[in-house]
């Protein structure tokens, strides 16, 4: 079916105004002079092993924050606004680093590891942790970003049933979503473009790092036409993983391509051993401990039953959500991510779920690749070409045509809605294609080049003064006492679970790793 039927079938569907999407976003805790903050997770916040919205994701120091589900851009920032505001009250003499790659990292050993108790989830979870330090290091795990969760309400796909012509069910959805990854793993370069926010790092987080960077100043090293460094080899990349290819063509082939990696032994990693006497050092000596182990810009995902593989839970009961991990932390928003790009993301999300796009081929999942690290290393280059097989495009070309096709579903939105919002955040998305100045590695650059200002230093002063716009916020007492109780609740949660424990670590382990994604 083509994108245009799909549109012309979708028009006046009021189920357009309740697209799902929320938000996790990821932040370093630093003291005042900008070094790692070495202190434990603060009491405030209640437990990271059973806090729904306010845990810990690497580090002891990288706090993780999750808000519930919502059908507007508008409730899902205010509520991690009203998160955020709560952290800042209750941070003791420390600030958030607002940008995505680390800063203040002497070595690995200052970067603590995140602690849950001692629970057996609370010991898997550290153990994980502890094995991806040995595998990639732990500079690169403090590496934070934004994680935008989206999903397709009931009554659209039922439409969409119909539009094609074929059923609404649970297999007819998940190729649906399979369809909107492929597209998104295609065009996913124009975010990178678009948001893309760390075109420099300090010079510390490249300790025996190969990389191309040139220098700054003294302690900042950068690209001049890089967008997103976060997103290419100096971030969250494998090589050990590029090397094992993942289908996108259904989900019975991703679960069958992806399982071996959970399965098989990898020479590397058994190098490292999965256990020294009492001590683990990693869960498993496979490609992946587990399947959140696995990079990709974006993932299917199902929310897991205690003690159940995320494959398993897809396999079972099918695709819930997608999850876009190509987002850096805009580091000049307190909040990290604003309304517009939200509103942006519902469209082009949507605009890859409409667009047709039948498999990805070895060959094309390999232009993806190269056009993403293009866009990485040189998105801001006037000249950029990227591959679109069968011919090199101008950069700015191929992405006007895609915003044009978003500016249509932008259209059907806000005339459901009886806004302008979408539309807006496209014309806003055209103005920065239009004018690379605009986009917030471009302006990172700028900053740092007028004052002369190394960028740990100017990490520092945003961190500064979006702890004051914080601070200045307001936040109901009704809320603040909300927040209180579930901190309150998550302590007591713990301790349950703690306390009515009585398996072996090894027991619950073995269990685990026992339980095959494919059937």
């Amino acid at each position: 079916m083509s994108f245009e039927l799909r549109l012309r079938g979708l028009r006046g569907n009021r189920a357009l105004a309740q697209l799902k999407h929320g938000i996790e976003r990821e932040s370093l805790r630093i003291t005042p002079s900008g070094s790692l903050s070495a202190e434990p997770h603060p009491s405030a916040f209640g437990s990271p092993l059973t806090h729904p919205a306010i845990t810990t994701d690497f580090s002891e120091a990288q706090l993780e924050l999750i808000t519930g589900v919502h059908t507007s851009a508008r409730g899902c920032i205010d509520e991690l606004a009203d998160i955020l505001t709560f952290i800042h009250r209750h941070l003791d003499d420390e600030l958030l680093w607002p940008a995505s790659m680390p800063c203040g990292v002497a070595d690995e050993a200052s970067i603590p590891i995140a602690r849950y108790g001692s629970s057996n989830l609370a010991r898997f979870k550290e153990i994980y942790r502890v094995g991806l330090g040995h595998r990639y290091g732990r500079v690169m795990q403090a590496i934070s970003g934004i994680h935008y969760n989206f999903s397709i309400p009931d009554a659209l796909w039922d439409t969409l049933g119909k539009i094609d012509r074929t059923s609404s069910d649970r297999r007819a959805r998940d190729d649906g979503y399979f369809r909107l990854i492929r597209n998104f793993r295609r065009h996913g370069w124009l975010l990178i473009y678009l948001f893309g926010a760390s075109p420099a790092v300090c010079r510390s987080f490249l300790s025996r790092k190969e990389h191309n960077l040139i220098e700054f100043d003294p302690s900042t090293r950068y690209l001049p036409f890089a967008t997103s460094l976060r997103m290419g080899p100096l971030g969250y990349q494998s090589e050990a993983q590029g090397r094992h290819r993942v289908s996108y063509d259904s989900l019975t082939d991703y679960i069958a391509s992806l399982t071996p990696a959970l399965l098989n032994s990898h020479p590397a990693y058994a190098k490292i051993g999965v256990r020294n006497d009492e001590s683990y050092n990693q869960l498993t000596d496979a490609l992946l401990q587990v399947e959140a182990e696995f990079y990709a810009s974006i993932r299917p995902k199902r929310k897991s039953q205690p003690r159940e593989r995320t494959l398993v839970a897809l396999r079972r009961r099918g695709i819930e959500y997608v999850e876009v991990r190509s987002l850096d932390n805009n580091p000049f928003n307190p909040i990290g991510i604003d309304v517009e790009t939200a509103e942006f993301l519902d469209v082009f999300l949507l605009h890859s779920l409409l667009t047709p796009n039948d498999s990805e081929s070895p060959r094309q999942a390999d232009i993806n690749l190269a056009n993403q690290l293009r866009t990485v290393h040189r998105g801001l280059a006037p000249d950029l070409e990227l591959d679109a097989s069968p011919v090199m495009r101008p950069l700015g070309e191929w992405a006007e045509e895609i915003l044009d096709g978003c500016r249509a579903v932008a259209s059907l939105i806000d005339e459901v809605r009886g806004t302008t919002d979408s539309e807006a955040s496209v014309d806003a998305q055209l103005h920065k294609l239009r004018d690379p100045t605009l986009t917030p590695a471009a302006r990172l650059i700028e900053l740092m080049t007028v004052r002369k200002q190394p960028f740990a230093s100017l990490g520092l002063e945003l961190a500064y003064e979006h702890h004051e716009t914080m601070m200045k916020r307001e936040l109901s007492e009704d809320k603040m006492r909300q927040f209180r109780e579930l901190a309150t609740q998550s302590n007591s949660d713990r301790a349950n679970i703690e306390a009515t424990e009585n398996e072996t670590f090894e027991s619950y382990l073995s269990d685990y790793l026992s339980m095959r994604p494919d059937p």
